[in-house]
C-alpha cells in the first residue's frame, strides 16, 4: 500500500511544514554539493504553487552539532542556496522553534521560511513529546520529504506526526519508497544486487534479505576479504572481519542452496599504500604472491563477469563500491559497474553516498532509473527493517479515516 502524498493534500492557505534533508556538506561557509537541496525543489516548488497567502515551512538538521547551537552548522548558507535555486527570496529563522520560528513563519506568508538546525535543539534526537508539539503547532499540514532521516525516530520525523492534522509523504519520499519497494517486493527478473564496501557486518541484514530476493549477488569491495579467508585464500593486509567467517560461510551455502549466482571477485589490484601514486599490480584472487599487500579494486577478470551480470538484468540494486575509488588508480572497478548500469535495459537503483558519487564520477547518473539519496535509509529499508519516518505517515487508504479524525477533532474543539 503506497503512502499518502503531497499531492493528496489541500494545501490553499495552510502553514505546511516540510521535513527536508538539507544536510549538505559546506566549507567555510560555502555549500560544496546541493544535490540534497536539488532532491527536493520539486517537493517545495508543488507546495508553493498550492499554498496562496498559506506558508511553506521548511526544516531540517545539518552535521552533528550535539544538541547546542553552533555557528559552523548554521542552515543560513542553504537558505540563500535555497532562494538561489528558487528564484525568490528565503525567508530564514534564527531558532527552530519559539517566537524567533513564529515570526519568520508570519513574514514569509505567500512564500518559503527555512528553519535553523533542528539538531541546535537536544531535544530533535531525543524525540522529546514536548519538542515535537512545539514543532507542530506552528503547522497545519506536515509532510516528509527527507527519506535520508527516515529510519531515525526523531521529533520531526516522527514525533510531530500524529499531532498535526494533515501528515503526508513529499514527493522525492514517495518516489524513495515506490522504487525500493517495488525493487523488493516484485521486481521484474532476473534481479541482480550489487554490494560493496567496507565491512560485511554493515550489510548484514541486507544480504540476509536479499538471498531471498534475488536472481544474482555480486559482492566487491574490503568486504569480499572475510569471505576469501573463509575460503582459505591468502587476503595479505586487506581488512577482514574474523568473527564473522563463519557468518560468511554460512552464506555462501545458503546461496549455493538456493542455486542464486553468488559472485565474489576473481582478480584484484593490490598495493602496499592506500595513497595515489603508489605501486600497484593486478593479482588472481588467492595468489600467494599478495604478501603483506592488501586489495583495493575489482581486477579487469571480475569486472567483465559484473558486467554480464548486470547487462542481462531487468532489475539492479546497487550499493557500495568496488574498492577505494576516491584514488583513480584505484577507481576501475567501480567506474566499471557504474557504466555497466547505465547500459542496462531494466530498472537501475543505486543507494549509499559512495555509489551516487561513483555514478556521478563516471558521468552516468542522468542514465540511473533512480538515485536513493538516504544512505543508512536505503540499506536499512532493503534489510525489511520498519524506518519510522516512513511508518508514522499514513496509507492512502487512510485518507478518509483520516478526514473523519479531523472533524472529530474540529468538533470537540468547538466544544
Amino acid at each position: 500500500m503506497g503512502k499518502q502524498t503531497i499531492r493528496d493534500l489541500d494545501l490553499a492557505g495552510k502553514r505546511v511544514f516540510i521535513r527536508v534533508d538539507f544536510n549538505v556538506p559546506i566549507k567555510n561557509g560555502t555549500i560544496t554539493d546541493d544535490t540534497r537541496i536539488r532532491a527536493s525543489l520539486a517537493t517545495i516548488t508543488y507546495a508553493l504553487a498550492k499554498v496562496g497567502q498559506g506558508t511553506v515551512i521548511l526544516a531540517s538538521h545539518l552535521g552533528r552539532p550535539k544538541g547546542k547551537p553552533d555557528p559552523q552548522y548554521s542552515l543560513k548558507p542553504v537558505a540563500d542556496r535555497l532562494g538561489h535555486l528558487l528564484g525568490k527570496p528565503v525567508v530564514f529563522a534564527t531558532d527552530c522553534v519559539g517566537e524567533e520560528a513564529r515570526s519568520a513563519i508570519a513574514r514569509a506568508a505567500g512564500g518559503v521560511v527555512l528553519l535553523e538546525n533542528l539538531r541546535f535543539r537536544g531535544e530533535e534526537e531525543k524525540n522529546d513529546p514536548a519538542f515535537a508539539a512545539r514543532l507542530a503547532e506552528m503547522a497545519d499540514v506536515y509532510v516528509n520529504d527527507a527519506f535520508g532521516t527516515a529510519h531515525r525516530a526523531h521529533a520531526s520525523t516522527a514525533g510531530m506526526v500524529r499531532l498535526v492534522p494533515q501528515a503526508a509523504a513529499g514527493l522525492l519520499m514517495a518516489s524513495e519508497v515506490e522504487h525500493l519497494g517495488l525493487a523488493m517486493e516484485s521486481p521484474a527478473r532476473p534481479f541482480v544486487a550489487v554490494l560493496g564496501g567496507a565491512k560485511v557486518s554493515g550489510k548484514l541484514e541486507v544480504i540476509e534479505r536479499l538471498l531471498g530476493k534475488v536472481d544474482a549477488l555480486l559482492i566487491g569491495g574490503a568486504m569480499a576479504y572475510t569471505f576469501f579467508k573463509a575460503r582459505g585464500l591468502a587476503v595479505g593486509a586487506s581488512l577482514v572481519e574474523d568473527e564473522l567467517l563463519d557468518t560468511a560461510r554460512d552464506i555462501e551455502r545458503r546461496a549455493q542452496d538456493r542455486h542464486l549466482r553468488f559472485e565474489l571477485p576473481v582478480d584484484h589490484v593490490v598495493t602496499d599504500r592506500m595513497e595515489a601514486g603508489a605501486a600497484h599490480q593486478t593479482l588472481d584472487v588467492g595468489d600467494a604472491s599478495i604478501g603483506g599487500r592488501l586489495g583495493v579494486d575489482i581486477g579487469p577478470k571480475t569486472i567483465a563477469r559484473y558486467r554480464d551480470a548486470i547487462a542481462g538484468a531487468r532489475t539492479v540494486v546497487w550499493n557500495g563500491p568496488m574498492g577505494v575509488f576516491e584514488i583513480d588508480a584505484f577507481a576501475a572497478g567501480t567506474v566499471a559497474v557504474a557504466r555497466a548500469l547505465a547500459e542496462c535495459n531494466g530498472t537501475t537503483i543505486v543507494g549509499g553516498g559512495d555509489s551516487i558519487a561513483a555514478v556521478t564520477k563516471a558521468g552516468v547518473a542522468d542514465k540511473i532509473t533512480h538515485i536513493s539519496t538516504g544512505g543508512g535509509a536505503s540499506l536499512e529499508f532493503l534489510g525489511g527493517l520498519t524506518l519510522p519516518g516512513v511508518a508514522a505517515l499514513p496509507d492512502k487508504k487512510t485518507v478518509k479515516e483520516r478526514g473523519t479524525r479531523n472533524e472529530e477533532r474540529g468538533m470537540r474543539n468547538e466544544e
